[in-house]
């Protein structure tokens, strides 16, 4: 009877054994590439859905109505007015954009990202108001943080106005009022504008039928209208506040986060923060300037120098409210695939530095995807005055 030597058993082990390596480097291969083609489909997608959000908000400022927010300040007096207490940095709805730089972020620098961010701390220029610094308590350091105000893009016509100055009643479509809550369930903070000037304020009492009332003694108020409105020519919008910033969230890692400040009618003012899109590790900003400064003269549209937040605040050509003239922001988001996306690297062979506006990032060894998306934002409000 026939069978196998020990030999030809020896052999057919070792070429077995080569065919299972060889299967194995295939699969180690595929779950490699697999990996990583996740993670850059991953930063891909969450990279675009970060801009989307930020583009979406900042091409907002600066709209009041019919006329923006340069055109309504540049009156004498002053047509864009508001009955808001000024003693919370979130209603001064004077600035439109407002940028927070992190201290030693601006172009230039250096900044080693942590494979563990921490929440909190940082100094910024410049400083951050306390209310935010309480509100925004998962900031993470090294990253830019902007906040935002602005009428919401869609209003309703007012059909009538009664009521007294202290007390206007501003009456629209009872059928238009999904228009003016546009997913926020219960909003108290509007803007009524004209083609001629536009205030802010707190309501004090929305009525379902169709009819907004300002009261002069709502929490967040400070005063009675000042400007006149007409009937017919006049359209109410909601009013929004908006911070973006990097936060760390609940499972310890780093997204891009929107605080929005919202009163109901007659209530407090409340801050109430969203995570919107994991993986964002770091926000950087630079804010273009109008060629004109001189608050005497109206901005060409014309946007020949981009600073940070602190240059802004301390520029010595700028007038005192230089952030109107801001026309155009730049941003730059450094991304990380929420997964690992390779094997960790050693030491002696540390991935390559990112850079993002001209800030170097250092990246952790952590076997991350990262990448660095860019974008100018033109504030379509502003430019060219209109």
């Amino acid at each position: 009877m026939l069978g196998l030597t020990l030999i030809e058993l020896m052999v057919a082990m070792v070429i077995g054994l080569l065919l299972i390596l060889g299967v194995i480097q295939i699969f180690s291969a595929s779950r490699s590439a697999y990996q990583l083609s996740a993670g850059l489909a991953r930063v891909q997608e969450n990279g675009r859905f970060a801009l989307d959000y930020l583009q979406r908000d900042m091409r907002m400022v600066g709209h009041f109505g019919c006329v923006n927010d340069q055109a309504h300040t540049r009156q004498s007096p002053a047509t864009l007015t508001t009955t808001l207490a000024a003693t919370h940095p979130a209603l001064l709805f004077g600035e439109s954009i407002q940028g927070f730089e992190a201290n030693d972020t601006e172009p230039g620098s250096e900044v080693t990202l942590s494979q563990t961010p921490t929440a909190g701390g940082d100094a910024y220029t410049p400083a951050l108001p306390a209310e935010f610094a309480a509100a925004l308590d998962n900031r993470v350091a090294g990253s830019d943080i902007v906040a935002l105000r602005f009428l919401a893009p869609d209003g309703v016509p007012v059909t009538s106005i009664s009521g007294t100055p202290a007390a206007p009643q501003f009456n629209f479509d009872a059928s238009r009022l999904p228009v003016l809550q546009s997913g926020v369930t219960n909003p108290g903070l509007f803007g009524v504008a004209d083609c001629l000037s536009a205030t802010v304020f707190q309501a004090g009492a929305v009525d379902a039928g169709g009819a907004v009332v300002m009261n002069a003694s709502a929490p967040n108020n400070t005063g009675d209208f000042t400007s006149v409105f007409t009937a017919g020519q006049t359209m109410l919008y909601r009013a929004e506040i908006v911070i973006y910033y990097v936060g760390v969230n609940n499972e310890g890692t780093s997204s891009l986060y929107r605080l929005r400040y919202q009163a109901t009618p007659n209530g407090a003012l409340v801050p109430q923060k969203e995570e919107l899109v994991e993986g964002v590790e770091n926000m950087q900003i630079l804010y273009g300037q109008d060629r004109v400064v001189d608050p005497a003269l109206p901005p060409t549209g014309y946007i020949d120098k981009q600073e940070v937040a602190g240059d802004i605040e301390t520029s010595t050509t700028l007038p005192a409210d230089g952030w109107r003239r801001i026309g155009a922001v730049q941003l730059g988001l450094v991304m990380s695939s929420p997964e690992i996306a390779g094997a960790p690297q050693a030491e002696s062979d540390s991935p390559s530095a990112l850079n993002a506006l001209g800030t170097t990032f250092k990246p952790p060894s952590d076997g991350h995807y990262r990448s660095v998306y860019q974008t100018t934002i033109a504030l379509r409000n502003r430019l060219y005055g209109n």
